[in-house]
């Protein structure tokens, strides 16, 4: 199993990310909490999507939850990772029990992406997502649980420390043992009124086990509360996650004060603050906080992507304009020639669905990864109606752009519209393409055939309405997979090749 990639951790540590205790992950009118790029979800009482009003209280949403269909679908995938971890494989001689084995394994990790991408509505090819999983849970899976969540695109695993007898630290790290996954995928959880019981001896044990400590503060918050106490470990050992709880009466102006304060401290040493239950206000505001800005206007610089990390335009963001995009799920700017928010796509069509905000290194300057969507088929972020202010895009871009347009309205005698058009073609031209590109022995070659199979590969794309943005996602999603196969050769598929190349 490999370590998380570091194009998915965040750019800025510090900055704020809301814990799913209680609260729906998604309402009609809050749409994109996760567009900050985490999440924690505890699937025992989260009730995930909700299509009812978002302003019930937080007791009759964990009322609801505990016979929600989301829980019933959680403990489906609990009893899927039990069945798979009782089957037995010791006795190699068995081929019939790996089979069984890896079958209980697939039908749980489909289970699971169906309940993190549906159930839960979040994308996990680009937000990071911290599953809370019980001890029991983990334990009565021999692990299995731990490993079904992480390769249908979890982040992370967070084991609670538990008070009651028989959860604690030792029982836990045994959990995190039987998960047989890199520890920089682990988080030991637990509350801050437990954490003066360490020293530097346990913080060393607790870290060769996880590669994160999260702290859930007990203490309320307010403007005043400057002191804060992160565990004495290097950021080059663990990272460190404050979870802060949100009481009714506190308000927004000394939310905001305390988070910015506790940023200041941890920051630095690569820590993290979650919000259990947050607003899109709340969560906005908190943010805004956590970043900095030397304009006069108070506005942040922001560049605009594509999932392909492509720069469509620059546009600049307010604390308004955030949480807005937050509520909405779409790019939401500020106008400085209006004086006001831009709501992208309003006017013009050309709307945007919102993946992603990121903060840069310096915490000046933001990121919003997002898919650019026209309402009149064409997909312009520019004014000028180009996909991007720096004028047509070139490359993989450039050509998707072209076999999209081709699909429409394709020139008489175009061999694209001829492959559109034939499937056994389209087929048999992949597998002549890709047969060259393994047997070519230049650079030059190798690039010349690699751009053969590239184009072919896109037409099949374009004509099953799969964009580079779709490709790009499922990569992402499957290097947060711990569970590798062989990758052997198949002799059927190889067997089926060479009967296409030999007709030719």
């Amino acid at each position: 199993s490999l370590p998380l990639p570091s194009i998915f951790r965040s750019t800025m540590a510090c900055l704020p990310y809301p814990t799913f205790l209680d609260s729906p992950t998604r309402t009609p009118s809050v749409h994109s909490l996760s567009a900050v790029g985490r999440v924690r979800i505890h699937p025992l009482t989260c009730p995930g999507v909700s299509n009812s009003n978002d302003n019930a209280s937080s007791q009759s949403a964990a009322a609801a939850a505990s016979s929600s269909p989301a829980q019933e679908e959680y403990q489906a995938i609990l009893s899927k990772c039990i069945q798979q971890s009782r089957v037995d494989t010791s006795d190699k001689s068995k081929k019939e029990n790996a089979k069984l084995r890896k079958k209980y394994m697939k039908e749980g990790v489909a289970m699971a992406s169906s309940y993190l991408a549906n159930t839960l509505g979040i994308d996990v090819s680009i937000v990071d997502v911290e599953i809370v999983l019980h001890i029991d849970g983990i334990m009565d899976t021999d692990g299995c649980l731990a490993s079904c969540f992480l390769d249908a695109g979890c982040a992370y695993v967070v084991i609670r420390v538990k008070e009651e007898k028989g959860y604690g630290l030792e029982k836990a790290l045994e959990a995190c043992d039987a998960t047989r996954v890199p520890r920089d995928r682990l988080v030991l959880h637990w509350k801050d009124d437990k954490t003066s019981e360490l020293d530097t001896k346990s913080l060393v044990e607790i870290t060769s086990h996880v590669g994160t400590i999260s702290i859930q503060i007990t203490d309320p918050l307010s403007s005043s509360r400057t002191e804060w106490n992160p565990p004495p470990v290097s950021k080059k050992i663990a990272k460190c996650v404050f979870q802060l709880s949100l009481p009714d009466e506190l308000s927004n102006d000394d939310l905001t004060k305390s988070v910015a304060s506790l940023s200041k401290v941890i920051g630095e040493n690569g820590g993290s603050i979650t919000l259990v239950d947050p607003t899109y206000e709340q969560l906005g505001l908190c943010y805004a906080a956590c970043m900095k800005t030397d304009r006069p206007d108070g506005l942040y610089t922001t560049v605009v992507c594509t999932r392909s990390n492509e720069a469509l335009g620059l546009v600049y963001s307010s604390k308004s304009s955030i949480i807005a995009a937050l509520q909405c799920g779409r790019g939401v700017y500020y106008s400085r020639s209006r004086g006001g928010l831009w709501r992208k796509g309003d006017t013009s069509g050309h709307h945007q669905t919102l993946h992603r905000i990121d903060v840069d290194c310096d915490g000046d300057a933001l990121r919003f990864t997002v898919t650019q969507n026209g309402d009149d088929g064409v997909k312009a972020f520019c004014h000028l109606n180009t996909l991007t202010c720096w004028g047509e895009p070139r490359g993989l871009r450039h050509l998707e752009g072209t076999l999209c347009q081709r699909l429409i309205d394709a020139p008489a005698g175009s061999y694209t519209k001829r492959l559109f058009d034939d499937e056994q073609l389209l087929r048999d031209k992949l597998v002549e393409e890709a047969q060259e590109l393994s047997e070519a022995d230049t650079k030059e070659h190798v690039a010349e055939e690699l751009a053969d199979v590239l184009y072919f590969a896109m037409v099949r794309a374009a004509k099953a309405g799969v964009s580079i943005d779709d490709a790009v996602s499922e990569l992402d999603k499957r290097a947060r997979k711990v569970t590798r196969r062989k990758g052997d050769s198949k002799p059927e598929r190889i067997e089926a090749g060479e009967k296409i190349l030999g007709k030719k």
